[in-house]
């Protein structure tokens, strides 16, 4: 098979894969020094970085030939699609050919099981090992790790890539138990546990080499079970406070040709994805607790986004007087972001807060009026119930900023 098929296939593959944000990874650059690439180049977007550069990657599987048959994969083993397999070779050509045509600035490596764990996961170090040491390349990598593989092949891979992932696949045990019965989410936990403690060995020493510093992340299938918002919030929580992740990502389930009957034939809807990844950057950014957006079982709101839905259902601390509330008090009224809150509270120490102060900031005052007190302005809707204030938010126009 040709190169180029088989990354027609490969490529393709790989898209169902959304933890490939390139977030954290260290300036390096071949400017001036030996070597090639950089992690902080600019190119044609596949992600961004939390300061806004765009990070383009080449993102591919080794192959998706697997001997698993997970119910809601596209390559799992009973599924009749086209097959193809990369050489280490091939993965390290592709990438130096794409950074040389400006194409790419790193590479998203991921692969199907072949043989075993381990020798799939030795197949995705080669091909770090070769860019790395081989060819110098100074790019962004981001390796999938394979559940089950040998702890030290994990170790060895974070010695070369900028970011390892392991996905946990499905929300609960009891899904993965019935969904992808040839995995374990022990496996997949040991697995973010080796990570971990490879992180934690070098914390404190500058000397000692560098181990996947952009840290690691995961991915969450939505959808292809019945797991409500409720519990994946809990699990993401869970996951940020005991393996520190960087992110986990939420891909909403996909329906396949010739789908088994074990998963749904419609996809859940996109905003579902959406208001879980707003949920998530409230608990990572903003200080929230999953069992504040959702007290207990159910799913997110569709119509509303999280923060706005947190606010209305605790209008007890409201609304907010923002000469005197801390930053991240501010930060909890709707429209007002985390840089915001942090800039008015600077500017309190030359003046007092005024209406105006907002407009310059431009916060969104049309979800934040009746949650906020300043100097000169006080919301009449104060005591307007939630739900009539909730009414108004939808009934309005698009134009007017108050939709999410």
């Amino acid at each position: 098979m040709e190169l180029i098929d088989k990354l027609s296939i490969l490529a393709d593959a790989a898209k169902y894969d959304a933890s490939c944000a390139s977030s954290g990874a260290p300036q390096r650059s071949s400017k001036g020094r030996a070597g090639l690439g950089a992690s902080n180049g600019m190119g044609i977007c596949h992600s961004y970085t939390p300061d806004g550069r765009c990070v383009s990657l080449l993102k591919v599987l080794l192959t998706n030939f697997c001997l698993y048959d997970c119910q809601y994969c596209v390559n799992r083993r009973s599924s009749d699609v086209p097959r193809a397999r990369f050489s280490p070779e091939e993965v390290v050509r592709l990438t130096l050919d794409f950074y040389r045509r400006n194409c790419v600035s790193g590479l998203f490596l991921s692969s199907g099981i072949i043989r075993s764990p381990d020798y799939t996961m030795e197949q995705l170090v080669r091909v770090a090992q070769l860019l790395r040491e081989t060819h110098q390349f100074r790019g962004y990598i981001h390796l999938k790790t394979i559940p089950d593989a040998d702890p030290l092949l994990v170790e060895q891979a974070g010695r070369y890539a900028d970011r390892l992932s392991v996905n946990i696949e499905l929300p609960s045990e009891a899904s993965l138990r019935q969904l992808a019965p040839e995995k374990s989410a022990a496996s997949i936990r040991a697995a973010m546990g080796t990570i971990q403690r490879g992180e934690l060995s070098r914390q404190g020493q500058p000397r000692a080499p560098a181990f996947v510093p952009a840290g690691q992340s995961t991915q969450m299938i939505i959808g292809a079970d019945t797991t409500d918002d409720s519990t994946i919030l809990r699990n993401a929580e869970a996951l940020y406070r005991g393996y520190q992740l960087r992110r986990v990502y939420y891909s909403a389930f996909s329906p396949i040709p010739a789908s088994p009957a074990s998963v749904p034939r419609a996809a859940p809807p996109l905003l579902r994805e959406h208001r879980l990844y707003q949920a998530d950057f409230l608990l990572r950014g903003y200080g929230y607790r999953a069992a504040e957006l959702l007290a207990g079982p159910g799913d997110l709101a569709l119509d509303i986004d999280p923060k706005l839905a947190w606010a209305l259902a605790n209008r007890e601390g409201f609304p907010l007087d923002l000469n005197h509330a801390e930053a991240l008090q501010i930060a909890r009224v709707p429209g007002i972001g985390l840089r915001s809150a942090q800039r008015l509270v600077a500017l309190r120490r030359q003046r007092r807060i005024r209406y105006d102060d907002l407009v310059r900031l431009r916060c969104v005052l049309a979800k934040a009026r009746p949650f906020i007190i300043t100097s000169d302005y006080h919301p009449r809707q104060a005591d307007a119930p939630s739900q009539w204030l909730r009414r108004q938010w939808l009934e309005a126009p698009r134009q007017l900023g108050l939709f999410p």
